[in-house]
Formats: C-alpha cells, sequence, structure tokens
C-alpha cells in the first residue's frame, strides 16, 4: 500500500459513535505510553493523531482514513497505567471491548508492546481475547530504534516463546526511524487482498 492521503475522520467515546459499517479498519491497541499514537503518524506520513511524553493522552477511539477510505487505522486509548480515576479507566475498558466486538469494520488488530520490556498482565490478557474472538492480530514491537541489531533479534524470539506466537507475527517497529513501516503495510494488504470467506 502507498499512501498519497490520509486524513483524521472523527473521534468516538460510546458505542453510538462508532462509525458504522464501511471501510475495512486496522485497530491499534497497548498499554499507555506504548506509542500508538507517533506510529500511526509514521504509518500516515503527518502529525495527525496527538502524541504526549505522559501516559493516557488517548481517551478517545479516534479514525484516520488512508487514500480516501481505501482503509481505516482505528487508534485505541491505551490500557495500564495513566493518571487517571479507576472510574475513567474502566470506561476505557468497556470502550476497547465495545469497538471489538463491534466487529463490522475489522480486519485485524496491531498489538503494540515495547520491545524492552516484558508483556504486562495486560497485555497477556488482551492477546488472550484477541485468540478466543479469533480476530486476526500482529504484535508490532515498538520503540526498536533503542537497541542494535543483535538486541532487536534476540528481544524477538524472546516475545515470541513468552507468548506462545510466531516469531513472523512479531514486527519490530519504530516511529522514529520508520523501521517496520512496510512490513505493517504489507501484512495490511495481505489481508485486504484476501479472499472473503463463507461468512463475509
Amino acid at each position: 500500500m502507498i499512501i498519497r492521503k490520509a486524513a483524521f475522520v472523527k473521534s468516538a467515546r460510546a458505542k453510538e459513535d462508532l462509525l458504522p459499517a464501511g471501510a475495512p479498519e486496522f485497530a491499534m491497541c497497548g498499554r499507555s505510553n506504548v506509542g500508538k499514537s507517533s506510529l500511526i503518524n509514521m504509518l500516515c506520513g503527518a502529525r495527525l493523531a496527538r502524541t504526549s511524553k505522559d501516559p493516557g493522552h488517548t481517551r478517545l477511539i479516534n479514525y484516520f482514513s488512508l487514500n480516501d477510505g481505501e482503509c481505516m487505522l482505528v487508534d485505541l486509548p491505551g490500557y495500564g497505567y495513566a493518571r487517571v480515576s479507576k472510574e475513567e479507566k474502566a470506561r476505557w475498558g468497556v470502550m476497547i471491548e465495545e469497538y471489538l466486538k463491534s466487529g463490522s469494520n475489522l480486519r485485524g488488530v496491531f498489538l503494540l508492546l515495547d520491545i524492552r520490556h516484558e508483556p504486562s498482565a495486560e497485555d497477556i490478557v488482551m492477546i488472550n481475547y484477541l485468540h478466543a474472538t479469533a480476530t486476526p492480530f500482529a504484535i508490532l514491537a515498538t520503540k526498536a530504534d533503542k537497541l542494535s541489531r543483535a538486541q532487536i533479534n534476540n528481544a524477538k524470539l524472546a516475545l515470541a516463546k513468552n507468548l506462545h506466537v510466531g516469531s513472523e507475527d512479531i514486527l519490530p517497529v519504530s516511529a522514529l526511524t520508520g523501521l517496520g513501516k512496510e512490513r505493517i503495510f504489507e501484512r495490511i494488504d495481505r489481508i485486504l487482498n484476501a479472499p472473503p470467506t463463507e461468512e463475509e
């Protein structure tokens, strides 16, 4: 996929704000401050998603259109640590679950993990949920620019073993250097060009 145009579409605060059936969507999810918004900006080639050094900056579900609706990138609120109330965290959890359950437009999930750290308990819960719901997903190991090539390979193998997934499903990425951009779009193209299933 070659990105000719990218644009912010809307934010959703509740289930009734989610987009109706339409363009295929690829959701970005992960812990607070793992780099979802920065990665979306890198993929879009423009500063569309608001970023912050403070965890918990993304508090809504944000939609970004690629190539006039060829597909959508969806920035979900981060889970885990954030300096907000328990009630607000619970609301984010409900929002994420309602979005993932809505399903009509969702074609795949990119789960972002910091390549320098072991997966959190929340990450494991999310992976188990994606497995249980048969949602196609790949793991984006963010902030790979912080490690050497050898360290990246070792971290990738460790993550694959820890999460019981194939190493081909873990893509080291960096919003700073653009590492992994082509492989992410290759994954999106593969899903978009796959023949429809009987259910579809």
